[in-house]
């Protein structure tokens, strides 16, 4: 029998992302599959904390099997923040250019510009808890560049790499990024439990 998944977001950016590193691994829900339209509450002080209160909202609420991640870009001169708080930096509207444009402020006289996504998913699958985590470094660069990816894409630059994420393909950005990696342990283990 295939795997059937909710990925309890409402971010149609993460969703293509993510359904195109799980393929293969069954059907992923999204929250408009299953009829889910309430503003899931994302209160925890942690990224754990937030990943594990999206898919538990989704698992008790409507007994499906269930994932979600929580994402933040930590930047070192500004104490590991936005942090948690990554998609409200700006306010609670979650406007992302907003959120990039205060980034920019923030960091204008900073000569450290190093910084890292994370990304941690939790996976509840038949009645068990479990986490994933993904990293990248690298450093937010002084004024956006490219058009595709999300957040805070067009200003972060993973090490090694010249082009910012919203300049790369997503295959490429796929291959590389935080959630990619998170979502690899998570294809990882869905794979051995088949």
């Amino acid at each position: 029998m295939k795997t059937k998944l909710v990925f309890a977001t409402n971010n149609l950016h993460k969703l293509v992302e993510v359904r195109a590193i799980l393929n293969g691994c069954g059907q992923i829900l999204s929250l408009d599959d299953i009829g889910c339209l309430e503003d899931i509450p994302e209160t925890a002080p942690t990224l754990e904390g937030n990943a594990l209160l999206k898919a538990r909202f989704v698992h008790e609420r409507y007994g499906c099997d269930s994932f979600a991640d929580d994402t933040g870009l930590e930047v070192k001169a500004l104490d590991n923040a936005p942090g948690v708080y990554s998609a409200r930096y700006a306010g609670e509207s979650k406007n992302s250019a907003a959120n990039r444009q205060k980034l920019l402020r923030e960091l204008e006289d900073k000569t450290d510009r190093s910084a890292r996504f994370r990304t941690v998913i939790a996976l509840i699958q038949n009645g068990k808890e479990y986490l994933f985590e993904g990293v990248i470094e690298g450093e937010i660069i002084r004024e956006e560049r490219g058009t595709a990816g999300f957040g805070y894409d067009a200003l972060f630059v993973p090490k090694g790499y010249t082009k910012t994420f919203a300049e790369m393909e997503m295959e490429e950005k796929n291959t590389i990024s935080h959630r990619a990696e998170a979502v690899n342990r998570l294809k990882r283990f869905l794979d051995e439990e088949k």
